[in-house]
């Protein structure tokens, strides 16, 4: 049993997410930073997909009422086990009674919590994810409030494990996103085209305080279509990671809780890049690099590699 004593801003039950249901209008809800929940299952001794907490905010604490190991990946923060510090990215011993804090995120936005035991959330359509939207999965399909409980099943006590400090990424602003050609590229004046890409002087974007889960918003100089090109299309199927142009010519990048969508998509943002989306937090800067598909193709080996290389050896 897990009792949560302050749930941050937000913190809720996610997992590798709900595919395969798009047709009818379920996205997917998935983790956000797929890398940190990866390394999270792998610290606890688990392959992949189960139950773990995503978080966003500091002042987090939740009680544990039996012997269990946790770890915590994902955003750079502050943590404590019952007034001692705690390593990140590290599998740890608690008791029961025991006390986990976060008084501080110092880089990142989203961090994940998980324990060696899974998670007695609802699973709906093969997915323990919370969908906020509609209310299902995780925990009565709503965020943790303070009092809440939760129990953990079919607990065990892994080996100790660390993920390598070379393998936890960066998460620190301003951002790079790299990015390849979207279908609508080409309704776009080539004057905003150049400067969308260009590398010199302060990134163009701030992420806006209107992102959510569904889609970061960001703000700065409009992106201009060319002139008598339709600047919508019709609505059709959407992936995570699409960066999309509405009227006002200011980028959103969808994420994970959306399926279909009706605004021109001037790019993707590479594979490699998408985990870092779950730590774009509102003012942080953003800029945008155009890469070719064999280039996206390279840059996702190379973090595949990196993903074998938090294997258990």
């Amino acid at each position: 049993m897990i009792e949560i004593i302050n749930p941050a801003w937000l913190a809720m039950v996610v997992d590798g997410g709900r595919y395969g249901y798009a047709d009818i209008g379920v996205p997917p809800s998935s983790v956000l930073d797929r890398y940190a929940y990866t390394a999270l299952c792998r610290l606890l001794g688990y392959s992949t997909d189960i139950p773990v907490l995503e978080i966003m905010g500091h002042d987090f604490s939740l009680k544990v009422n039996t012997d269990v190991s946790c770890a915590i990946t994902g955003a750079r923060v502050t943590a404590f086990v019952d007034s001692t510090p705690a390593a990140l990215w590290k599998g740890i011993r608690v008791k029961a009674g025991s006390t986990i804090e976060v008084k501080e995120v110092t880089e990142g936005l989203r961090y994940y919590l998980g324990f060696s035991g899974i998670i007695d959330a609802a699973q709906v359509t093969g997915s323990y994810t919370t969908n906020l939207e509609c209310r299902f999965g995780g925990y009565f399909g709503r965020p943790f409030l303070k009092g809440d409980r939760i129990a953990l099943k079919d607990i065990h006590i892994p080996d100790e494990r660390v993920i390598d400090e070379s393998l936890i990424p960066s998460m620190q602003a301003p951002h790079l996103l790299r990015i390849i050609a979207g279908e609508e590229r080409d309704r776009f004046s080539p004057e905003t085209l150049k400067s969308l890409f260009e590398i010199d002087g302060d990134p163009w974007y701030k992420v806006s305080t209107k992102s959510n889960r569904t889609g970061i918003r960001l703000e700065g100089r409009p992106l201009e279509f060319k002139e008598e090109v339709e600047r919508s299309i019709i609505s059709e199927g959407i992936l995570p990671g699409i960066v999309q142009i509405p009227g006002d010519g200011q980028p959103i990048i969808v994420l994970y809780e959306r399926t279909i969508g009706g605004y021109a998509r001037i790019g993707h943002v590479a594979k490699t890049d998408r985990d870092l989306l779950a730590h774009l937090k509102p003012l942080d800067k953003v800029r945008f690099q155009m890469i070719e598909p064999e280039e996206a193709e390279r840059l996702w080996d190379e973090k595949i590699t990196r993903y074998y290389d938090m294997l258990p050896k």
